[in-house]
């Protein structure tokens, strides 16, 4: 089955198996700054996203910690699954009866491996993020009883996003880094598949059974990748490669995964194919920019992050990114209704 339905049937089964009077079911998420709704604003890090014009377009149009211009793609989901957003874990409003919505706990900057992202210094990686996962179910226990939170956790959904910050901020981040002398790309690939196993595995010990798990997207189509190394708007061809043989083998171990524990708890997301559509036939999504960012500066405003005294864009709607590496939120949406409206399945196994 292809990657999309997957996650379309995923999601439609989890809305269907809530009675119609009950609330919506509870999110989490994990990862990096695709998916951050503002836990690295509690930090002192450099992977910050809590100044003007980030959120430009967000409701309050105010700069909130999400690398975007408006909404990300965990607050679009939200919005389908008929919920309010989950709030950063490390947010001092994240109690009481909002601990029942879920928790976001990613982190700009982080990636599967402890040494991707350490030029940011503090950031949450991983394995931080997964035993605040914990640290967040003893609360939630505390507040419903155990067999509640249990019931809660097991019939949440789950959003991970991993793996572009171990190329582009750890193996590509500078010639010749550690990763790069000690692994050639193939067996590197091999070996952060390998963790990632570890990670979902960790997971799913840990309660998640609804897991939508993304693939990484066309790393180097972004303008950050453009401004170092296009000369005529063409991808990065290494950082290409690199996700042409990652996404398959991620797909390999997720399956890899369910057929050992026996039920189809994590699905895959081809990210790749849903950014790779808009920026190979813009026009036919409405956009008129899919190479320059609508903040930044330099070639393809690609150089940093979007500052108060970058180029900013009048209308985001037409650009596909946002800054250097992140999308607008129309880019986002199209992201989220390409597997959330895809194509539906007519039944669903318990």
């Amino acid at each position: 089955m292809d990657a999309a339905l997957l996650v379309v049937s995923l999601v439609l089964c989890l809305l269907a198996a809530a009675p119609a009077a009950s609330a919506a079911r509870a999110f989490f998420v994990f990862g990096d700054s695709l998916v951050d709704n503002g836990n690295n604003n509690y930090l002192l890090t450099t992977a910050r996203a809590d100044a003007p014009p980030y959120g430009i377009d967000f409701p309050t149009h105010q700069a909130t910690g999400r690398f975007s211009n408006g909404l990300n793609i965990p607050d679009i989901i939200s919005e389908h699954l008929g919920a309010e957003p989950a709030l950063p874990y490390l947010s001092p409003e994240l109690r009481g009866e909002k601990l029942l919505v879920g928790a976001n706990f990613a982190s700009a900057g982080v990636g599967i491996l402890n040494d991707t992202g350490i030029q940011f210094v503090n950031i949450i990686r991983i394995g931080d993020q997964l035993q605040y996962f914990r640290e967040y179910q003893r609360k939630l226990r505390a507040l419903v009883g155990e067999p509640q939170a249990t019931q809660l956790v097991n019939q949440a959904l789950v959003l991970i996003t991993l793996g572009g910050n171990d190329f582009v901020n750890n193996y590509y981040l500078v010639p010749m880094s550690v990763r790069s002398r000690q692994y050639a790309l193939p067996d590197y690939v091999r070996f952060i598949v390998s963790e990632y196993r570890k990670i979902l595995s960790r997971l799913y010990e840990l309660g998640a059974r609804r897991v939508i798990v993304t693939g990484t997207g066309p790393l180097g189509c972004v303008p950050a990748e453009l401004a170092l190394h296009s000369q005529n708007g063409e991808c990065a061809a290494e950082l290409t490669r690199a996700v042409n043989l990652f996404n398959p083998q991620m797909v390999d171990m997720v399956r890899g995964i369910n057929r050992a524990i026996g039920a189809d708890v994590f699905v895959t997301a081809n990210t790749y194919r849903m950014n790779f559509d808009y920026l190979a036939n813009p026009q036919d999504f409405g956009f008129t920019n899919v190479q320059v960012a609508c903040c930044g500066q330099g070639p393809y405003n690609g150089i940093g992050l979007c500052t108060a005294a970058s180029n900013v864009c009048d209308n985001r709607d037409v650009f596909a990114f946002w800054d250097a590496f992140h999308p607008t939120e129309r880019a986002n949406r199209i992201i989220v209704a390409q597997f959330m409206h895809g194509m539906t399945r007519t039944t669903c196994t318990p």
